[in-house]
């Protein structure tokens, strides 16, 4: 066997290839982190509902018209009523009222003169909920014992007695 190097041309060892930059590769690797990082920071943004007194919207900042947030007070007396399967009322804090309209029935405890947290986004002047959280338990109360003492400051007058 002979083993001695062959030194054709057909046998000449390949020169390395350069490597090429494809600039195209590093402007879509870019673009895609680019694009994900965007996605997220916006979903993280829209996932966060703001916490406010019924006298803070569109006062304080986090509390706009444009974005979702929750909004605390007490159902005004009188205010409550059915009206084709959506439930209306109004909502005070602070001497300041704002009307919500919730498709359906918040059923539960849900009544006139009790502090409630709507969940939703301010359309025009009429607050529109899609959830609403209604005072009635200790643990509540051990949570935002705060925010019911103030919002129970303003209860009405039919729970005062």
């Amino acid at each position: 066997m002979d083993l001695t190097p062959r030194t054709s041309a057909d046998n000449a060892p390949l020169a390395p290839r350069k490597r090429k930059t494809t600039w195209t590769a590093i402007v879509v690797l870019v673009a895609v982190v680019v694009a994900g990082g965007v996605i997220v920071s916006q979903f993280l943004t829209s996932a966060i509902d703001y916490y406010c007194n019924a006298d803070e919207v569109g006062v304080r900042a986090g509390c706009e018209a444009d974005r979702r947030i929750r909004v605390q007070g007490t159902v005004d007396e009188g205010s409550l009523e059915s009206v084709d399967g959506s439930t209306r009322f109004s909502l005070s804090f602070n001497d300041a009222t704002i009307k919500v309209v919730y498709d359906g029935d918040p059923g539960g405890i849900f009544q006139e003169c009790i502090p409630v947290v709507a969940h939703g986004r301010l359309v025009g002047d009429t607050f529109q909920a899609n959830r609403i959280e209604v005072k009635h338990s200790n643990e509540y109360m051990a949570k935002n014992a705060d925010r019911v003492n103030d919002a129970e400051a303003q209860a009405c007058s039919q729970q005062a007695g």
